[in-house]
């Protein structure tokens, strides 16, 4: 069973954090039930520590700029999939739309069906990341987090939060769903950030 889902370890073992598997496939891990939401149902909230918060329209998430992805993904769990392609809307463009308070620190991620995950604006405001609504050229599938998700490469998959509905912006980081059970604030693969001390 497991020869047919992990490749071999030394295969790009110098994209692989410490403690990884690599897989072709790709898993699904999910708490809860899986939400069901259209996309012409999304209301996508910017609030919190904003000069003028927003909710967005998925009409006025396609309006954005567009940008597609190619990134490696990591999950706590210890299996990786590499080069996987997402396209959706940077997070710098949509943060072109949002004037932040000067207090602004962190922000918290809130997902339909409660989910939550935090990440510093250091972590959030990066480049490569991505409000994401297509994988592998095809819509995201409800399991995979469509119709929107946010993937944030450089940190352990579940900061990359699944059916996403809004950003809070906060003046102090304040711990998600799975921080506040246990796992790292952070994250980061590279560093085997995978649990709170």
């Amino acid at each position: 069973m497991f020869g047919n889902f992990f490749k071999p370890k030394n295969l790009d073992t110098h994209r692989v954090p410490p403690g990884q598997v690599l897989t072709e496939k790709f898993p699904v891990l999910t708490y809860g039930p899986t939400p069901t939401v259209r996309p012409e149902e999304v209301r996508f909230e910017i609030k919190g520590q904003v000069e003028e918060p927003k909710t967005l329209s998925w009409a006025d998430l396609m309006a954005l700029p567009q940008s597609n992805l190619t990134a490696d993904f990591h999950c706590v769990t210890r299996w990786s999939k590499l080069d996987v392609q997402w396209s959706g809307i940077r997070v710098p463009d949509l943060m072109q739309q949002v004037k932040l308070k000067p207090q602004a620190r962190a922000v918290l991620v809130h997902c339909y069906g409660g989910y939550t995950t935090n990440l510093t604006l250091e972590d959030f405001l990066l480049e490569q990341n991505l409000l994401a609504h297509t994988l592998f050229g095809q819509p995201i599938p409800r399991d995979h987090g469509g119709p929107l998700r946010l993937v944030v490469p450089h940190l352990y998959a579940w900061k990359s939060a699944k059916w996403v509905r809004a950003l809070e912006f906060l003046d102090k980081e304040e711990l998600g769903f799975w921080e506040v059970n246990g796992y790292h604030r952070r994250g980061d693969p590279w560093k085997e950030e995978r649990f709170s001390d």
